[in-house]
């Protein structure tokens, strides 16, 4: 048995890129946990998704500690920052936003709950953190530093592969636009220029189709951000798991690797 660390930027994060690896890990009798930077302050809340007097973060604590159980992890851990909301806003300069953390600091924290879980493979995203969120990017340089002063080699970043999202969007607009259906919602493939990370940078692919129910349920959990009519839910389950039941993970500092090499787990956690 071996432990997993999936390191998010903000409750919700979890669910796309590492939700299928948490449940099948955790299916396979490995340990999971789940540590989370920020509480999500500054996400976009859903009509009437919020009770009376009830502030967004603590409804996001509540619904990153379901998802959590949905996807077979412990119950989330903290770092304690505040969202920093996208690139160039004004919270950014927050000064207890994670993007104003001192990163030795952030990672002194980090590193202490990897030695204390006695964590194995430690995920965490790509350099510019997807599609450039300031949160996410800080994930990246957090996450590494922690691993080298707990120690810990086994260190991936969940990312997304840019190649086939730009394909998989053609193709649901190419369908849903034969049916006469609305577009609107979807993002234009032009959109992906600078998301994830090109296939032949790519190191890893895990299948999750199995793990695929658990997922789009983990999503749900977060009714605050995510709506049933939103990019990620509305569509059939056929769907959902063409563009979700594969997980894509590079390795910090390679590229040109050729392409992502199909693996059942992530090299650290092949057997319970």
């Amino acid at each position: 048995m071996a432990t997993l660390v999936c390191f998010h930027a903000h409750p919700d994060d979890e669910a796309i890129t590492t939700g299928g690896l948490m449940r099948k890990a955790s299916d396979a009798g490995h340990n999971v946990v789940l540590v989370v930077a920020t509480s999500g302050e500054q996400g976009e809340v859903q009509p009437d998704s919020l009770s009376p007097g009830e502030e967004l973060w603590q409804r996001r604590v509540t619904e990153v500690a379901e998802s959590a159980e949905i996807l077979g992890a412990k119950p989330p851990l903290f770092l304690g920052y505040e969202d920093s909301g996208m690139m160039g806003e004004s919270s950014n300069d927050n000064p207890s936003c994670f993007w104003k953390a001192d990163v030795q600091e952030a990672a002194t924290k980090l590193a202490a709950i990897l030695s204390d879980v006695e964590a194995d493979v430690l995920t965490i995203y790509d350099e510019h953190g997807l599609y450039g969120h300031p949160d996410h990017i800080q994930v990246h340089h957090v996450g590494l530093q922690a691993a080298r002063l707990a120690g810990l080699e086994a260190v991936f970043e969940a990312t997304s592969n840019r190649t086939e999202a730009i394909t998989n969007i053609e193709a649901l607009r190419t369908r849903i636009e034969a049916n006469n259906g609305d577009v609107s919602e979807l993002p234009d493939p032009s959109e992906f220029e600078d998301f994830g990370v090109a296939e032949q940078d790519l190191a890893y692919v895990i299948d999750v189709s199995e793990q695929i129910e658990h997922k789009r349920a983990s999503l749900r959990a977060h009714k605050t951000q995510v709506s049933e009519q939103s990019f990620f839910l509305d569509t059939t389950d056929a769907e959902f798991a063409d563009l979700f039941g594969r997980e894509w993970f590079a390795i910090p500092g390679q590229r040109g690797t050729g392409g992502p090499a199909k693996v059942e787990f992530l090299p650290g956690l092949e057997t319970a």
